[in-house]
């Protein structure tokens, strides 16, 4: 079942022609430890390019560049989309209808310029990280993001029926078995913390996350989910890269 439902998370988090089925997407959904557990491959396939030796800005866009090869756009439009809702006046029944429209809007072009931003620059310090310490901050980066959205689907209250709705409300009991399937990325840049701060960063923007839509969108749906990946990601390179220099 271990493998059903991690064939059900690589399809659903990324372009990998892994093939799917009800029953792998069923397994998947039920157990939200497979979102880091997917996150660990994706992260070594998104991180390979930092190991290529040219300079470190071209590391940074190769690196940026497999990132979405291996992942897809479907959770930087979930971000885009957010963007919009928090760029509207109103209450959750106004936001969420921002975030159905088909308009790209300034919020979304806003939010998706800066995560990408963060990312090219949290990328262009990672290049200059030793190997393999480097990949393995890559690695806990991707595996803290997937951790994001896990703590989303173990503690978040749905906004509406939909895609994400499928995924959330699964237990804190399934939120703790993810953390402890997360646990190891947190050892990857050792003999400093630097990957424990990357793994970390993933439940602080999950958490934040939720409290937000709370309020503003009347809960968690699908497009919060796509955002908490790709927030969480940039996140977790940049504090990895801070614990990393100061360490």
């Amino acid at each position: 079942m271990v493998l059903t439902a991690l064939r059900g998370a690589v399809a659903f988090l990324t372009r990998l022609p892994v093939g799917t089925d009800e029953r792998a997407w069923d397994a998947f959904r039920r157990r939200p430890y497979a979102f880091p557990l997917a996150g660990y491959g994706v992260g070594l396939l998104a991180g390979l390019p930092l190991l290529v030796p040219v300079p470190a800005p071209t590391t940074a866009a190769l690196y940026v560049v497999a990132v979405y090869l291996v992942t897809g756009v479907a959770h930087a439009d979930g971000l885009a989309d957010l963007g919009d809702a928090a760029a509207v006046h109103g209450g959750p029944d106004e936001r969420r209808a921002a975030m159905t429209d088909t308009t790209v809007g300034v919020g979304a072009v806003l939010a998706v310029g800066v995560a990408l931003l963060g990312l090219g620059l949290g990328a262009l310090a990672l290049a200059r990280i030793p190997p393999p310490q480097v990949l393995g901050l890559a690695v806990a980066a991707e595996v803290s993001a997937k951790l994001s959205m896990a703590t989303l689907a173990g503690l978040g209250e749905p906004s509406h029926e939909g895609l994400g709705a499928q995924v959330l409300g699964t237990s804190p009991g399934g939120v703790a078995l993810a953390v402890g399937v997360a646990a190891p990325a947190a050892l990857f840049a050792w003999p400093t913390p630097a990957a424990l701060a990357a793994v970390g960063a993933g439940p602080v923007v999950a958490l934040v996350l939720q409290r937000w839509a709370r309020a503003n969108l009347g809960g968690v749906g699908g497009d919060v989910l796509g955002a908490s990946n790709e927030l969480a990601r940039v996140l977790a390179l940049h504090a990895g890269v801070v614990v990393w220099t100061l360490s």
